[in-house]
């Protein structure tokens, strides 16, 4: 079993461990030619992050060290900017563009701390799809079943895979409908998506800044729960709920549990009466405000109408440099009307409302992230299957990006199954009472032992 941030940084403070050590074994996992280090990541930084190692070990050994964390080697998602590089945000027509002057806030945040990133990691061109596809740098196969190739999830799918092959012991990505819990739930992590006002999205490539919000890829909820600490700039106050006595939790009977596979379906089954013999208080509901995002979304919705206005210039000059089903879905833009745009800005306030009423009695909503496990990447080459799936594996995550609340995924499955995620909903702004309380439940269903 890998080990947590919070390991880590124990055995760094102790002294059984050095930055340097932990920076070089993940090099060796990248530079591994039987591994997934050509595919998970776009650019390397390895004499950068042993510069930074050995200033750490430095540091610490002084009693300098800034944060219990200073040292541990993380993953970025390649549409952060890190100053001195371009930002391809996982294309090839970006390779050349003017270098960053700065990092993004968020990545100088997590650098102030002591983390070293190892480099940028691979990702669905742009991030404009669920699946972690990318025709450009290779797709990074799922952990779980590799040699039938099986997809990672996306958009972050280097940075799932770094976490899950040890190239790094925590990966930074961005989430608009799910581009953090679904890589997450895939290959058996966890995933925040923080209220996307926690966390600048300054320096990170948008996709629809409407939806945008940034946040960790890690082996626990504690995990999680550090990184998006220091990107929030907030005190590192984590405290797992005790237990789950009393928890109120909701499970939406409309839209969310439709088109589950039968694995799926039997691991959230199994979790929730986990849950409710730990006890909490698992309900139904109907709440069937859910299933109005499908009709606010009917023409593209946000991510069209945003991604089609920042890159209307570049495809007008590098169109042919896209992926082509990346092209496709931003290309819907250009067919909404500023109508169109206004008519969506007041659909999705009322969506949020009438969603965030619908669960005020409860502390969470619990579905499964995904309703399908990992499908293999040959059973994606039909253009008509991919649009399927990916609008699929989208639908449950998106419906907390409409209501621009939290939400975690925590692994569901059982060990040596294909992973699966359950998701737990907290209300806008209440990320760290969810944060406690997906701590608690990941107890009960994923205990590390």
């Amino acid at each position: 079993m890998q080990p947590t941030l919070q390991e880590l940084a124990a055995g760094l403070e102790a002294g059984r461990l050095t930055s340097r050590g932990l920076v070089e074994a993940c090099f060796a996992r990248i530079a591994d030619e039987d591994g997934e280090g050509a595919r998970v990541f776009t650019r390397t930084h390895r004499a950068a992050a042993l510069a930074a190692a050995d200033a750490m070990d430095g540091l610490r050994r002084a009693g300098l060290a800034p944060s219990a964390y200073a040292g541990i080697p993380i993953s970025v998602k390649d549409l952060f900017d890190l100053a001195g590089e371009p930002t391809p945000a996982g294309s090839k027509i970006l390779a050349d563009a003017a270098p960053a002057e700065a990092d993004a806030p968020a990545i100088a945040r997590l650098r102030r701390a002591g983390f070293v990133v190892v480099g940028r990691t691979n990702m669905t061109e742009f991030a404009f799809s669920g699946l972690g596809l990318n025709p450009h740098y290779g797709t990074p196969l799922n952990p779980y079943d590799r040699a039938v190739g099986r997809i990672p999830g996306g958009s972050t799918s280097g940075g799932a895979v770094s976490v899950t092959d040890g190239m790094a012991h925590g990966a930074i990505g961005t989430d608009t409908g799910g581009s953090c819990r679904i890589p997450a739930a895939m290959t058996g992590l966890v995933g925040f998506k923080p209220t996307a006002a926690r966390v600048p999205l300054a320096g990170a490539f948008p996709l629809s800044p409407s939806l945008d919000s940034v946040g960790p890829l890690t082996r626990t909820v504690a995990c999680a729960a550090a990184l998006d600490a220091v990107m929030a700039g907030a005190e590192p106050d984590f405290a797992p709920r005790e237990d789950l006595a009393g928890l109120r939790l909701a499970v939406p009977q409309t839209l969310v549990l439709q088109g589950m596979d039968q694995k799926v379906a039997d691991d959230f089954d199994r979790a929730l009466s986990k849950l409710a013999r730990a006890g909490a208080r698992v309900v139904e509901i109907d709440l069937a405000a859910v299933a109005d995002m499908l009709e606010i979304n009917a023409k593209g919705g946000f991510p069209a109408a945003e991604a089609f206005a920042a890159h209307r210039s570049l495809i007008a000059e590098k169109a042919d440099g896209y992926d082509p089903r990346v092209l496709l879905r931003i290309r819907r833009g250009e067919a909404q009307t500023a109508a169109d745009y206004i008519d969506l800005l007041a659909a999705r306030r009322r969506y949020r409302e009438k969603v965030l009423a619908g669960f005020a009695a409860f502390d969470a909503l619990v579905f499964p992230t995904v309703p399908i496990v990992a499908p293999t990447i040959a059973e994606l080459e039909d253009d008509q299957a991919f649009t399927a799936v990916n609008l699929l594996v989208l639908r449950n995550p998106t419906v907390v990006n409409m209501i621009d609340a939290c939400a975690v995924s925590v692994p569901m499955h059982e060990a040596g199954t294909a992973p699966t995620g359950l998701m737990l909903v907290g209300r806008p702004s209440e990320d760290g009472a969810l944060l406690a309380q997906a701590a608690a439940a990941e107890a009960v269903l994923s205990p590390r032992i």
